[in-house]
């Protein structure tokens, strides 16, 4: 198996998942597109060299249906002989993406892949495909499927959870995602330009600065009425120790929606070679975990713990995690099950403050940790992310000296 280096990881800015959203004037293609132009400017990258292109996205649907990864490239005027693949795995389908040209590329089938996410979710909204198992109480009911609100809430009840821990956790995130932001730290972002206004979006958009605990504390619970449509009963007729479930999770504690993708152009050594470009770092590991479906959250959780036992690692091991904030309690469950210390975790913010654009997030988030462990100078990190029905993905990078 040959090593899977990552030459490049580049995003565009989060902006709010709204009709006033930073990006929301521009279409998948379009929002891609600048991605490709900016990756074969920084790289040298000539398309033709490109075996397949591989993106995450939930939503397949209108603007994001028909094949994303290889139509987009078709608009982007990139030549016919890449493929394209485009996948599903709820909000690890990005870091899924990544791992999957990571696998290609190790058993010789390819020599280089672009491999990333995309969610545009102003434009087409998280669950406008209908998929039925999420639609039809019954088929849920059957398949353990619960809305992600759900399992964050019932993660909360069985750790233990009040709402001042789980808004201590969203206060922490929203505070480090402004202070990186402010300093600068996202140097993996792109400027994406507004076709309709011209203007340059250079910063992720959904941080709120002036978040503060009485504003967190002051917010309603946001999945009571979820709960009490059935979804208590079926976790607590699972979970027959439970008096009630508790529903501490608030649109503050929740990840923000949000639109956004992210690339990252992975290759053998001999592509470095005859770009002159040097590797950023090396992928080490990769699984998928999946943990209890009623918890649908926690497969981030897993997965850590996963990769970590098969290459042998402990949190001391690690100098980074960069772990998808799946609401706060997941976060909550992932310290106490694994003890990692806050100052090794999400240092610059997580999806609460700075946007989850689902199927882009994973591919953010290992850019994100790659931004840190140069600015740190620091050797190996983790990236994880949970998707519903408790699935989780994982990969460990070493950075490049």
């Amino acid at each position: 198996m040959r090593d899977v280096l990552i030459y490049d990881a580049i995003r565009t800015p989060r902006g709010k998942a709204t009709a006033r959203g930073a990006l929301h004037h521009m279409a998948p293609s379009q929002v891609l597109q600048s991605l490709y132009n900016a990756l074969v400017g920084r790289t040298g990258l000539d398309p033709a060299l490109v075996d397949e292109v591989i993106l995450g996205c939930v939503t397949q649907r209108g603007e994001q249906a028909g094949n994303l990864a290889k139509t987009s490239t078709l608009y982007a005027g990139w030549p016919d002989s890449v493929s394209g693949l485009t996948v599903a795995r709820f909000c690890s389908s990005g870091l899924d993406a990544i791992n999957i040209g990571a696998l290609k590329i190790a058993a010789g089938q390819a020599r280089a892949a672009v491999a990333g996410g995309i969610e545009m979710m102003s434009r087409v909204p998280m669950m406008s495909d209908e998929a039925a198992v999420f639609v039809d109480p019954e088929l849920a009911a059957a398949s353990r499927m619960l809305l992600m609100g759900s399992g964050a809430d019932l993660i909360a009840t069985l750790y233990g959870c009040d709402r001042q821990a789980v808004d201590q956790v969203a206060l922490t995130s929203q505070q480090r995602a402004v202070d990186a932001r402010t300093a600068g730290y996202f140097t993996s972002i792109i400027g994406i330009r507004d076709p309709l206004t011209g203007n340059l979006v250079s910063e992720d958009e959904c941080p709120r600065p002036q978040t503060t605990a009485a504003s967190l504390a002051a917010l309603p619970a946001a999945f009571a009425e979820l709960g009490a449509s059935g979804a208590d009963a079926l976790q607590l007729a699972e979970f027959p120790d439970l008096k009630a479930i508790a529903h501490v999770h608030t649109a503050g504690n929740s990840p923000a929606m949000a639109d956004g993708a992210a690339i990252t152009l992975l290759g053998d050594q001999t592509l470095g070679s005859q770009l002159g470009v040097v590797p950023r770092a090396v992928i080490r590991g990769m699984v998928n975990a999946c943990d209890e479906p009623l918890l649908v959250l926690s497969g981030c959780v897993a997965a850590t713990k996963k990769l970590m036992h098969v290459h042998g690692l402990s949190v001391s091991d690690i100098d980074l995690f960069e772990i998808h904030e799946a609401f706060a309690a997941t976060m909550i469950k992932l310290q106490r099950d694994l003890e990692i210390p806050t100052q090794k975790l999400n240092v610059n913010g997580g999806c609460i403050a700075l946007g989850h654009p689902l199927g882009a997030t994973g591919a953010v988030m290992l850019g994100t940790l790659l931004d840190e462990m140069e600015r740190r100078q620091v050797h190996r990190g983790i990236v994880a992310t949970s998707g519903a029905a408790g699935l989780g993905t994982a990969a460990l990078i070493e950075r490049i000296a």
